[in-house]
């Protein structure tokens, strides 16, 4: 009797061991799973939350001639490791030793009106780039879908109004600047420029708001390919930005606080 007893008891123990094997590896694998889906959601926002003197230079999230042949590799290299580093050592040098070094980068430009005019240039260059990196893709999504795609119809009409709005901004821009795609406070969605490297976020826009989208029209973004094409690189600007991304800044955005 007791041999049997044993018996049982040893192949109980052998399943409960096979069980709590299986259990673990289940965890692990809903462990990973979540981490994978934590590390797809859209990050480009999170350095709004970083203190001044955190703020690093991002990598570009494609190599320089991915948006070929919309966009050069000349081009993006020249502006990405030039212009946008030169924004972002020049805004870390300018705050360096500023008793305001601790404050967010997000609170840093809805306060910009304080700030000498070399830290508003630098820190909306570095902002302002980083967000048009994050926006651009060479196997973009060609066309807003859901939510945003039917906010647009709603508050331009249609997408192809709201196309004709934006590139009329970003083509009328006198001199260097930006054009935008942005949510504003009332929850409609808008079309704004802003001259040298303001955005909505800046307290001394004209308009003020979320930025989901933006056009870099200074020259450097474009002039070894177009010269002075402006309007012929704003129209080819629709073959890479990447509307998936756009929409997903488009949710963040709503239930931005």
């Amino acid at each position: 009797m007791k041999t049997k007893e044993n018996k049982n008891i040893k192949s109980f123990s052998r399943t409960l061991k096979f069980v709590s094997s299986y259990v673990v590896v289940a965890m692990i694998m809903i462990s990973v799973n979540g981490q994978s889906i934590n590390n797809k959601k859209n990050k480009t926002m999170e350095v709004l939350k970083n203190k001044i003197s955190d703020l690093v230079f991002y990598e570009l999230p494609y190599s320089y001639d991915a948006l070929e042949p919309h966009f050069d590799k000349m081009t993006m290299e020249i502006h990405y490791s030039k212009h946008h580093k030169a924004y972002y050592d020049n805004l870390m040098a300018a705050m360096k030793d500023s008793p305001k070094a601790g404050v967010s980068l997000l609170e840093l430009m809805q306060n910009i009106s304080q700030y000498p005019v070399g830290v508003r240039n630098n820190g909306g260059g570095y902002f302002n780039h980083h967000l048009f990196w994050n926006i651009l893709s060479g196997s973009p999504q060609k066309a807003p879908q859901g939510k945003l795609k039917d906010a647009i119809e709603k508050d331009f009409g249609s997408f192809e109004a709201f196309k004709e709005e934006f590139e009329n901004a970003a083509k009328t821009r006198f001199g260097s600047g930006w054009a935008w795609l942005s949510l504003g406070k009332d929850g409609k969605l808008f079309v704004s420029s802003t001259p040298n490297q303001d955005n909505p976020f800046m307290d001394v826009a004209e308009k003020q708001g979320y930025p989901i989208m933006g056009i870099d029209v200074w020259e450097h973004a474009y002039y070894l390919k177009f010269q002075n094409r402006r309007p012929e690189y704003v129209g080819t600007y629709w073959n890479v930005v990447d509307w998936k991304k756009v929409e997903e800044l488009y949710e963040i955005a709503l239930n931005f606080k």
